[in-house]
């Protein structure tokens, strides 16, 4: 076990402490490889979490929550063999069940701001190699309630040879949390696709982890196909994708939101384009001027209790081996 990952049990351990004695847990949480998560509240974690997980494995969370609600899951942990395009080990997160849309692939140490399903299911899927190397990762997830307004909804394909597409509630109201709205450009072949953002202000973070837009080449989520990934006020430069298909992804998670954006799109004759955008992601100064959203206060007391329970139950397993 790394030091790291001691010192960080540690204090998880000492902050739980107090909460602890009013709550204990009454049986121990063993992680395995997979299974079916329902329910208001869960957590989910690699086979064996903390110990070192195993090679050549695949496992799969299906997690369902009420009807009428969407999946929020948070990882509080992550350690899994590091590559830049996560090829070796990594958790895939999609939205449902079956052939669902991919929200994200996650590798290394670096912990992902929450992932919102457009539903009330959400799969998790871990993947190893031959060679392993970390302690895995642990995760919660929790029922929330979906935008109640109509405008929610958002994305779709595109294929006219000109369009525009928003944030939900652009440009009376800031866009809402919890939202993931996906669109899928499409261009006859030959043709390729430009974008221009004419007004954009997404939650600013340096890593963009919380809200952002991302940009592929192609219709689907890939990182090797990846154009930019973007927050902040200042708008991408535009965009021209490879070939006729062009996926932007726009992500929100329960916490702060912002003005939103608005883009455009049309069709090009790719004979007439000899350059196209390289991979870039934009990066804001941080600042006073946010402010707080009701979903990020209505965090629910027994998600709380249920995380610090579990917390000194590994803790203490992990200590003991020490």
């Amino acid at each position: 076990m790394s030091p790291g990952l001691r010192v960080l049990l540690i204090s998880l351990l000492l902050a739980a402490h107090g909460s602890a004695q009013q709550h204990q847990p009454n049986e121990r949480y063993t992680f395995t490889c997979g299974g079916n998560l329902t329910g208001e509240t869960g957590v989910l974690g690699s086979e064996g979490f903390p110990g070192v997980y195993p090679p050549n494995s695949k496992c799969t969370w299906k997690i369902t929550v009420p009807e009428g609600k969407v999946v929020v899951l948070s990882f509080r942990f992550i350690d899994l063999e590091n590559d830049n395009l996560c090829r070796y080990d990594f958790v895939d997160v999609y939205n449902g069940h079956a052939n669902g849309q991919r929200i994200g692939r996650f590798c290394g140490t670096f912990r992902p701001g929450a992932l919102v399903s457009n539903s009330n299911k959400m799969l998790v899927q871990m993947v190893s190699d031959a060679n392993t190397a970390g302690n895995g990762f642990i995760a919660m997830f929790s029922a929330a309630e979906p935008n109640e307004r109509g405008d929610q909804y958002c994305g779709g394909r595109l294929d006219k040879p000109s369009g525009t597409f928003k944030t939900p509630n652009w440009p009376d109201r800031d866009y809402p949390a919890g939202v993931t709205c996906s669109w899928h450009i499409v261009a006859p072949k030959h043709q390729v696709i430009e974008v221009k953002f004419e007004k954009f202000d997404v939650e600013r973070d340096n890593y963009c982890r919380y809200d952002y837009v991302s940009v592929f080449n192609g219709g689907e989520m890939n990182d090797a196909k990846r154009i930019g990934k973007f927050c902040g006020d200042s708008p991408p430069a535009p965009i021209v994708s490879e070939k006729n298909e062009l996926l932007i992804q726009f992500l929100s998670d329960l916490s702060l939101t912002a003005d939103g954006f608005i883009g455009h799109y049309k069709f090009r004759p790719k004979r007439l384009l000899t350059t196209t955008s390289s991979p870039v992601t934009t990066t804001a100064p941080t600042t006073a001027n946010l402010k707080p959203t009701v979903s990020l206060c209505q965090q629910s007391v027994r998600e709380v209790a249920a995380w610090r329970a579990i917390t000194v139950q590994v803790t203490l397993s992990l200590l003991a081996r020490l």
